[in-house]
């Protein structure tokens, strides 16, 4: 049997990418800096509407998937694309960047493969036009627990949580990820995601997760109380509690402690990606071993490299970057 660090669920999307100015965001009625659920037909008019376009596969755990064999740790994704072209490309992609595929895109699917428009403008906000297709149809029928049972870690996608078939895919791969010894953990996502499914993801945190990683709009969405509070019940929920703070020092409790570890403020180039790089650059070091201050340290240094260049994915040596910083 393969045995992986890292095995992953959730979204594969393909994201295509276009830089844009207000202007345009404006005309188009896109909402800037968020991430916008949109339908079959919106999403043709943006991609007609799109200049100089590049074509990438993306979803956020498959994001911090490739960081991670950037990183040289082995990876598998599972996830859901049609057999189409932006599916037969997202598939080869994974495979082309080391993480294996594990489900074939399926044929004869009624809905197209799944995929982002990001409008990136000067600043390095990216506004994001999602349509989700098929991806967000995964079910417990798409989990195949040798895979999850092969698991160091296992990373889910509070995405995926929205639907039913979600939720039990996900209980699914966990029993297995436990069964062969393995960890397992969530990205809450986001905090409208939270919003809708409370109740059920506080059960998630409390009874079934190893760790977790959100954003403080996260945290304080999931407690509905402040984020210091938030942090304080999710750490007698769990024992590995994750916060990134937008820019400011990010929060890790766990290994019997709390730690804060400083971010280096800059300019992004785009902004896209980094939530997902700093799980890649934090998960490297949480299956290694590593202290948690060095672990949240990773983290960050893998956003910084991301928010550097255009697109969602490291485009150096990330770990020479924790090398020539001491960390390994």
């Amino acid at each position: 049997m393969t045995r992986y660090q890292v095995v992953g669920i959730g979204n594969a999307i393909v994201d295509v990418l276009s830089q844009t100015d207000d202007d345009f965001l404006e005309h188009m009625g896109i909402t800037k800096g968020v991430m916008q659920l949109i339908e079959r037909e919106r999403a043709e008019a943006l991609y007609a509407a799109m200049e100089a376009r590049t074509q990438a596969p993306g979803g956020s755990v498959a994001n911090t998937l490739a960081g991670l064999g950037n990183l040289g740790l082995s990876t598998a994704f599972i996830g859901r694309v049609r057999d189409d072209a932006l599916g037969r490309f997202y598939a080869r992609s994974m495979a082309g960047e080391g993480t294996d595929f594990v489900n074939a895109p399926v044929a004869g699917g009624e809905l197209p493969t799944s995929r982002s428009m990001i409008f990136v403008t000067a600043d390095g906000e990216r506004s994001m036009n999602t349509y989700l297709g098929i991806s967000a149809e995964l079910g417990p029928d798409d989990v195949a627990e040798v895979v999850a049972g092969s698991a160091q870690l296992l990373f889910l996608e509070g995405y995926l949580f929205d639907k039913d078939k979600g939720k039990a895919a996900f209980l699914k791969a966990v029993k297995a990820c436990h069964g062969g010894g393995g960890r397992a953990g969530i990205a809450l996502s986001d905090p409208f995601c939270v919003d809708r499914h409370r109740a059920d993801f506080r059960r998630l945190v409390r009874d079934e997760m190893d760790y977790v990683i959100g954003n403080e709009h996260e945290w304080e969405a999931l407690y509905q109380c402040g984020l210091d509070a938030a942090l304080a019940q999710a750490a007698s929920d769990c024992a590995m509690v994750v916060c990134t703070r937008s820019g400011a020092d990010v929060v890790l409790i766990g290994q019997g402690e709390r730690v804060t570890v400083p971010v280096h403020r800059v300019v992004p180039v785009d902004a896209t990606g980094a939530g997902d790089q700093f799980a890649a650059g934090f998960l490297y070091g949480y299956a290694s071993g590593q202290h948690l201050a060095v672990a949240g340290r990773m983290g960050c240094l893998a956003a910084s490299e991301v928010i550097g260049h255009f697109g969602a994915r490291p485009e150096t040596d990330v770990k020479a970057m924790f090398r020539s910083h001491g960390l390994i």
